[in-house]
């Protein structure tokens, strides 16, 4: 579907318009920022699955192969997968909400659609791509033989959690990053810290005392927890849970209150 198309569809959006209509603009825009990832590369949907797996290699042979040591649980594979395929998820959500308004900025101008729709598409979208990366998991679970427990009941609430977190951060982002020119590259800066201070390659038990109030901190800690429990009960940590589930959603409340403020200085410099 053409830019045109898609800016017909959401200009039949008013501001105070139903939440069918809303979501049907939102399905729109982000079926078209699917096509057009897929389509303007050779391998297309190949790549959703190629880059957690060249991911998942390369920090394999670094910490096995060449270190000799794992995360502190064992198959350590499964494990990172695990890990890698949320982090993929939240720092494209990050990363691509730093842009949202830049994006399709004349979109933007020209239609009635609310303005939350720009950073919801980011959202959808790279939620999208993360269920389709979903096979690789169940591919390494079956490569492994990994039994799966009662505990995969925390998976949909760790993606909830999750899709909570990475709207409010967007909502937040999307208006800051027009007024404030370096704040995107901090966000970048930030997001590859965060990759080595969550527990993606490590298990957070094995964080050193001196450490132990980052899973308070970090919403990461809890919702990579959640991922995990189906296949590790052991990793069960209750103050960790619940730390991630109230940041994302004060997170979530404080942008949905803090975005319309943002938005009407945001439109003048666009």
């Amino acid at each position: 579907m053409s830019t045109k198309n898609v800016a017909d569809s959401s200009t039949t959006i008013a501001p105070q318009g139903s939440r069918r209509r809303y979501f049907h603009a939102l399905w729109l825009l982000t079926g078209r920022d699917l096509r057009v990832k897929y389509a303007t590369t050779w391998l297309g949907y190949a790549w959703t699955i190629l880059d957690p797996l060249l991911m998942c290699a390369v920090y394999w042979l670094l910490f096995v192969a060449i270190i000799g040591r794992t995360g502190g649980v064992e198959p350590f594979g499964l494990f990172l997968i695990t890990g890698l395929l949320p982090w993929q998820w939240f720092t494209t959500a990050v990363n691509d909400s730093t842009s949202a308004f830049k994006k399709d900025n004349k979109l933007l101008r020209s239609t009635g659609a609310p303005n939350s729709i720009w950073v919801m598409r980011v959202v959808l979208s790279s939620a999208t791509t993360y269920l389709l990366a979903v096979p690789v998991l169940i591919a390494f679970l079956l490569v492994f033989q990994v039994p799966v427990g009662p505990g995969l009941i925390w998976w949909p609430v760790a993606f909830i959690t999750q899709a909570v977190l990475v709207t409010g951060i967007g909502l937040l982002l999307a208006p800051l990053c027009i007024l404030i020119g370096d704040l995107a590259r901090i966000v970048s800066l930030v997001t590859r810290f965060l990759f080595f201070a969550s527990p993606i390659l490590f298990e957070h038990g094995r964080l050193p005392e001196w450490l132990d109030w980052m899973d308070r901190v970090n919403p990461l800690y809890g919702i990579m927890t959640m991922y995990r429990l189906g296949y590790w009960p052991e990793l069960w940590n209750g103050g960790s849970i619940i730390a991630s589930i109230s940041i994302s959603i004060a997170l979530l409340a404080v942008g949905t209150i803090v975005f319309p403020m943002l938005v009407r200085p945001v439109l003048k410099d666009l």
